[in-house]
């Protein structure tokens, strides 16, 4: 009865930890949460035989994923034509899949603390960043709910994402959790190894507060360091088309009105040279039609353009010759004149969303977005090329792949511009975590980003982080601001992904050694 009630309560532990990291991210926002929520899950694991520690890292892995992907049930029941329960069971599947991750994480982490003299606010941190870095990669990559990412309020914290990136700002927050888990399990390993533990506790500890200290002291340089740039004006419209009109031709004339009145509003009694935008954003897909290859349409719109005197750089599908029956989610960008000046092809295309994985073998599954057959993706990172900056387009959750955003930038680069459709999300915490991410692109690259949703979040973003303005999600407007561009070319631009590499390597020699033990 004794052993029953300790392997339920390991349990429980396992499920708390994974419900504080739920409440640390969009909407809950309670951001401190993150740097105490694995310290049950850490101290639970250190006597724990491997094979259960895989099991409560399923169960840690599938609370967390769940509560903060849950969003994903409102596509798949409201487009995708599947009913409640099992749109709910899908992403339980998904979250289920994705709790490898952490599980893998628990299962080293046992067997590497209790055979090493390392501390756990070593270990821990370099396993989990590890991991977290390998799922942004593995089967095309789903980086969604990173540990770091929700830090993104805590500005002077966040700063060195220019270096270490995403992944070493989660390595930061497991660390603390990591030496909070060894005051506690301290007892327990000074009975075995008493002068090694404490001396490499104690030293960790100091390792770490240096390490903390100097961090917020680069947070707090770089936070209110007076960049180099000039200042672009800049309007951004939210059309808020509901998802089942987009590709209806009955409402084709009136989603296009509504996009131009909104534009002719944002430039009405401006002067051009003065106080007009330089450049006017438009959402993915903003086009209920294909530019190009629809003349008619498309010379009515490059019509338009003209009249606005400004830059004007939308979303649309486009037709691709060297396919035949090919199409790309492609960004368009119009100078003054309505000539194309840059095209943008998307790069990494959603799974199910824009195109079938597999689909020889799952030809019974379609797409979940209304529209056309699956896309073609891009191959090139292109920036557009304009007299006020240069800049990439990522389109839609492009903008949650760090090590695909930088790419754009190694040459150099003034802002970013991400274009998004998150309809799809409903009202749910989707958007807002979507929008989260956006700061980390930002502060990594040290480029100011500007947003365009078709139904919301848009919005700017400074190259420290700084969320300068925001739409409401499903109102139709249009935003307007001043932003200052940024030259920087950060570390992280320039070298990607070192520290994980660091992390990757120094897992594999953690293998290494428990293997030889």
């Amino acid at each position: 009865m004794k052993l029953l009630y300790r392997i339920n309560l390991a349990y429980l532990y396992a499920i708390f930890s994974g419900a504080l990291i739920v409440l640390a991210f969009p909407t809950f926002n309670i951001y401190p949460l993150a740097w105490i929520a694995l310290i049950p899950l850490l101290v639970l694991l250190y006597d724990k035989p491997v094979g259960q520690s895989f099991k409560l890292g399923i169960l840690f892995g599938t609370v967390y994923f769940f509560g903060t992907l849950y969003w994903i049930y409102n596509s798949l029941h409201q487009y995708g034509s599947i009913s409640l329960v099992p749109s709910l069971l899908v992403v339980l599947l998904l979250s289920i899949y994705l709790s490898f991750f952490p599980a893998l994480f628990c299962m080293l982490y046992s067997a590497v603390i209790r055979k090493t003299d390392l501390p756990v606010l070593f270990v821990a941190p370099v396993l989990w960043t590890s991991l977290e870095f390998l799922r942004s990669y593995v089967l095309t990559g789903f980086p969604w709910s990173s540990l770091g990412y929700s830090q993104y309020p805590f500005l002077v914290f966040i700063q060195s994402a220019d270096i270490v990136g995403i992944y070493g700002i989660s390595f930061m927050i497991v660390a603390v959790n990591g030496a909070f888990a060894d005051f506690f399990i301290m007892k327990k390993r000074m009975r075995s190894k008493p002068l090694y533990s404490r001396f490499h506790t104690f030293a960790g500890w100091v390792i770490l507060f240096v390490a903390l200290s100097a961090n917020l002291c680069y947070g707090l340089f770089r936070l209110y360091q007076d960049r180099p740039g000039s200042q672009i004006k800049v309007a951004v419209i939210q059309g808020n088309i509901e998802q089942d009109k987009k590709w209806d031709k009955a409402y084709q004339q009136s989603v296009s009105e509504i996009y131009r009145n909104l534009s002719i509003d944002v430039v009405s009694g401006t002067e051009p040279g003065v106080n007009r935008p330089h450049l006017i954003v438009w959402p993915e897909t903003a086009m209920p039609f294909f530019f190009g290859a629809n003349k008619e349409l498309s010379d009515e719109h490059v019509a338009f353009q003209r009249d606005l005197n400004a830059y004007l750089l939308f979303g649309s599908v486009t037709m691709k010759k060297e396919a035949a029956g090919g199409f790309s989610n492609s960004t368009v960008l119009l100078t003054k004149d309505g000539s194309v000046s840059y095209i943008y092809d998307k790069i990494h295309l959603v799974p199910f969303g824009e195109y079938v994985p597999l689909r020889n073998l799952l030809f019974f599954i379609n797409k979940l977005v209304v529209g056309v057959g699956d896309y073609i993706p891009g191959d090139s990172y292109t920036r557009a090329v304009t007299p006020f900056g240069s800049f990439g387009t990522p389109v839609c959750y492009e903008i949650i792949f760090p090590g695909l955003v930088r790419k754009y930038f190694i040459k150099g680069g003034d802002f970013i511009v991400n274009i998004t459709n998150d309809a799809w999300f409903g009202n749910t915490s989707g958007p807002y975590q979507h929008f989260s991410m956006a700061v980390f692109r930002a502060i990594e690259n040290r480029k100011p980003v500007i947003r365009a949703a078709n139904t919301g979040i848009s919005g700017f973003i400074d190259s420290s982080g700084r969320i300068l303005q925001t739409s409401d999600i499903f109102v139709r407007t249009a935003l307007k601001a001043d932003i200052k561009t940024d030259r920087s070319l950060s570390f992280y631009t320039k070298y990607g992904d070192l520290f994980s590499f660091f992390c990757l390597v120094t897992s594999l020699l953690f293998f290494i050694n428990i293997r030889r033990k």
